[in-house]
């Protein structure tokens, strides 16, 4: 896989995690064990006005609320992109979204949102392109991959929904 080849490239050390596919983060964390990183929640969002799209990336936990959110970044509003727009832009299906998904979007047309609280971290957990494995990987070694990428994160303090 191409993902492997580049992280060898750019001497990025991981560690894999195979697992049953997970398609939701309560998936995931009941099949991985409690890994000493960051646990992350990726959105695949579109502005269905100006088809921007975005690549919102979260901790786990959090409930991104997409209507401050949409006014953060600008727009009118978010939705979730379809499986086919995923498909397309990212070669990704449903459940294996990842930041990691920066080298497949050769066009850029994805823009990359992190929060706060992940950037700051020093790993996290994320899939590699596919939702059968987990991968942890330092947080200086994603800066270094989207750096020769010519990517760079717009990291904010994501907006959340309020807890009931």
């Amino acid at each position: 896989m191409a993902l492997y080849s580049l992280l060898d490239q750019l001497a990025i050390p991981y560690q894999r995690i195979d697992h049953a596919p997970v398609f939701t983060c309560e998936e995931a964390s009941r099949l991985l064990p409690d890994l000493p990183a960051a646990k992350s929640k990726n959105l695949f969002l579109r502005d269905p006005k100006s088809e921007r799209l975005f690549l919102v990336v979260t901790p786990e936990e959090s409930r991104v609320d997409l209507k401050a959110l949409a006014t953060a970044l600008g727009v009118k509003r978010l939705s979730f992109g379809s499986p086919e727009r995923l498909e397309a832009v990212l070669g990704l299906t449903p459940g294996s979204v990842t930041l990691l998904a920066m080298v497949r979007d050769r066009e850029k047309a994805v823009e990359l949102i992190v929060d706060e609280a992940i950037w700051q971290a020093e790993q996290m957990q994320c899939h590699p392109l596919v939702n059968t494995a987990t991968l942890i990987i330092r947080l200086d070694d994603v800066r270094r991959l989207l750096a020769h990428l010519g990517r760079e994160a717009n990291v904010m303090t994501l907006p959340v929904v309020a807890a009931d």
